[in-house]
């Protein structure tokens, strides 16, 4: 089934720092994680990943090492710093309390 819903804007990054958050992984893998656990209904789109990536990368919550992928191949895998693991508990909190109240009023 093709993805259905939207990335939000805001929604990316949280998305690929919690893709992070057990593992190192490379861009596909994040890619390829984000679908899987949303359903199979939200896609990332390479040039916005990978532009999220650099932006994370530059601001500390990630770093990169390059490594050999499942099939061998050259890639760079990303992991959490502790910066990120921070930002992370931030948009987690933040998203939930969004979620929350969105909620509360479409149940009103």
């Amino acid at each position: 089934m093709p993805p259905d819903l939207p990335l939000l804007q805001g929604t990316l990054d949280v998305l690929i720092l919690k893709a992070l958050d057990g593992e190192p992984r490379h861009g596909y893998d994040v890619a390829a994680w984000i679908r899987a656990r949303s359903g199979e209904a939200l896609a990332v789109e390479d040039g916005a990943l990978y532009t999220a990536l650099h932006r994370m990368r530059k601001k500390g919550w990630i770093e990169g090492e390059w490594g050999r992928s499942e099939n061998q191949r050259r890639a760079k895998f990303y992991h959490l710093t502790e910066l990120g693991r921070e930002r992370l508990r931030s948009e987690a909190d933040s998203w939930d309390r969004y979620v929350a109240a969105v909620s509360r009023v479409l149940g009103a």
